[in-house]
């Protein structure tokens, strides 16, 4: 497997963050969707992630600068048909690395509360992320989860 930084200009990644986001529709309310599209993805604060076997795309990842010592993890997403092969943990390490790199102190992320989300929340609290109060532009939301990954604590678990 190989995860490099994506220009998000490929027909294969948009047909994947269509996919992405229809899965948010699918479980969360409208006001409660936070998956960002192709062109906010493109956004300067933002290095986006795919992860390819051969010339299938796997899944993708993205992490957003909120301060020079924080991001938040957005569009983490595995291509159904390769769900359950470690995709999703494999690109988790990489953007855990690549905040470390930057000497980032926290990662934050935003998930469903709903059931459709709990394989997201379990994969991050195994990687070492709690839940937080809401971050950034976030609010309160019963259809929301907001989790924080601590790494100044020497480093995530690696599982």
């Amino acid at each position: 497997m190989l995860i490099r930084i994506d220009d998000l200009m490929g027909p294969e990644i948009a047909a994947l963050l269509d996919a992405h986001l229809a899965n948010s529709r699918r479980f969360s309310p409208p006001g409660s969707i936070h998956a960002l599209d192709l062109s906010a993805l493109r956004a300067p604060d933002i290095t986006f992630w795919t992860i390819w076997e051969g010339s299938t795309l796997l899944g993708c990842a993205a992490l957003r600068e909120l301060a020079p010592t924080s991001g938040e993890l957005k569009s983490m997403h595995t291509a159904e048909q390769h769900r359950g092969r470690g995709i999703a943990s494999a690109m988790l390490r990489h953007v855990i690395t690549v905040a470390e790199q930057r000497c980032y102190r926290e990662i934050y992320l935003e998930t469903g509360s709903m059931e459709g989300f709990r394989p997201s929340r379990e994969l991050y609290g195994k990687f070492g992320f709690v839940q937080c109060r809401p971050f950034g532009n976030y609010r309160p939301d019963p259809n929301s989860v907001h989790m924080r990954l601590d790494l100044t604590r020497g480093g995530a678990a690696r599982t």
